[in-house]
C-alpha cells in the first residue's frame, strides 16, 4: 500500500522529470533560433512563436478559460504582469541578444537565471541562504563554466561585454521574476487557464512591436526551413515546455526547479553531437559531475536531508 511519503516522493520525481523535459526542449529552441536568425528578425520570431502556441492551445484551453474567466478578470493585473515578462519580453530579449553578442557570453549569462531566483527569494521572501545551498550553486557554476570554456579558464579573461549581453542579462532577471510569479499562482485558476491567458496577453503586448519591426526594419522570410522552426518553437519550446516548467515549479518550487535549468548546456551539447557533428570528451564528463553534484547538494539543503 502506497504511503503518504511514497506519494510525496513520487510527486517530487515527477517534478524533476517535468523540469528536465522543459530544459531539454528549450535547449533545442536556442539551436533553432540561431539557425533562422538571418531569415527572421527577433521580434517577428517571438511573435510567430506565440501565435503558433495560441492557435494550437485554443481548442484545449478556451472552454476552461471561459469557465474561469470571472476569477481571471479579478486578477487581470497579475496576468498582465506575468504575460508581459514571461511571454512578451523574455524570449524576445534572447533573440535580440543573439544578434549582437557571442555564444560564450550568452551561455555564461543564461546560467545566472537560477541564481537570480535564489537572490530574489532572499530579498522578497526572506529565504535563508544556507552554506550548503551556496556551495551547491558555486559547484554548478563551476561545472557550467568548465563546460563552456572546455576547461580553458583563461578564455574568461578575453570576454568583453556587448549590447547583447545587457539584453541577455535582462532576460535572465525577467525569467527569474516570472518563475517566482508562477509560484504565487491563484489557487482557484487552473494551470491551463493561467498559461493560455498569459499566451494571449503576451501576444497582444507583442503585436505593436512586431508591426513596427515589419514596417521599419525587415520582414520575415517564411520558407521550408523557417516554417518547421517556427512550429517547433511555437508548439514544443512554447506550449509544451512552459506547461512542463510551470508544473515543475508548482511541485518543486522556484529554487529547486531553477537549479535543474543548469543542465541546459548538457542538453545543448547532446544536440550538438546529434545534429552538428560535435564530439564529447572528458571535460564534458567532469562538467556533468559538477553540475549534477551541485544540484543534488542544493536540493538536499532545501529539503533538510
Amino acid at each position: 500500500m502506497e504511503t503518504t511519503q511514497d506519494r510525496a516522493s513520487s510527486q517530487i520525481i515527477r517534478g524533476y522529470v517535468f523540469a528536465l523535459a522543459a530544459t531539454a526542449i528549450w535547449s533545442g529552441n536556442f539551436i533553432v533560433a540561431r539557425g533562422v536568425s538571418e531569415y527572421i528578425p527577433p521580434v517577428s520570431l517571438a511573435f510567430y512563436r506565440w501565435l503558433t502556441a495560441v492557435l494550437v492551445f485554443t481548442p484545449f484551453a478556451l472552454k476552461g478559460l471561459i469557465r474561469e474567466w470571472p476569477a481571471v478578470r479579478q486578477r487581470l493585473g497579475y496576468f498582465c504582469l506575468t504575460a508581459f515578462l514571461g511571454i512578451t519580453c523574455f524570449n524576445t530579449f534572447i533573440y535580440i541578444a543573439g544578434h549582437t553578442t557571442s555564444a560564450t557570453n550568452l551561455a555564461l549569462i543564461a546560467i545566472s537565471f537560477p541564481v537570480f531566483i535564489i537572490l530574489l527569494g532572499r530579498v522578497f521572501f526572506k529565504e535563508v541562504l544556507l552554506p550548503g545551498k551556496i556551495f551547491g550553486v558555486a559547484l554548478v557554476l563551476a561545472g557550467v563554466i568548465c563546460l563552456i570554456t572546455r576547461g580553458e579558464l583563461s578564455a574568461l579573461a578575453g570576454i568583453s561585454f556587448a549590447v547583447g549581453d545587457i539584453w541577455m542579462l535582462a532576460a535572465s532577471v525577467i525569467f527569474a521574476v516570472y518563475t517566482i510569479l508562477l509560484k504565487n499562482k491563484p489557487a482557484d485558476i487552473s494551470l491551463f487557464s493561467l498559461q493560455f491567458t498569459c499566451f494571449c496577453l503576451g501576444l497582444v503586448f507583442l503585436l505593436p512591436f512586431y508591426l513596427w519591426e515589419q514596417a521599419g526594419i525587415r520582414t520575415a522570410l517564411l520558407t521550408r526551413t523557417t516554417v518547421p522552426a517556427i512550429l517547433y518553437v511555437g508548439i514544443f519550446a512554447s506550449l509544451a515546455a512552459f506547461l512542463l516548467w510551470n508544473r515543475a515549479i508548482l511541485i518543486l518550487g522556484p529554487s529547486r526547479a531553477g537549479m535543474v535549468y543548469y543542465t541546459l548546456p548538457l542538453f545543448s551539447g547532446g544536440l550538438g553531437v546529434a545534429f552538428l557533428g560535435e564530439t564529447l570528451g572528458i571535460i564534458h564528463l567532469v562538467s556533468l559531475a559538477l553540475i549534477l553534484g551541485g544540484i543534488l547538494i542544493t536540493n538536499r539543503t532545501d529539503t533538510g536531508k
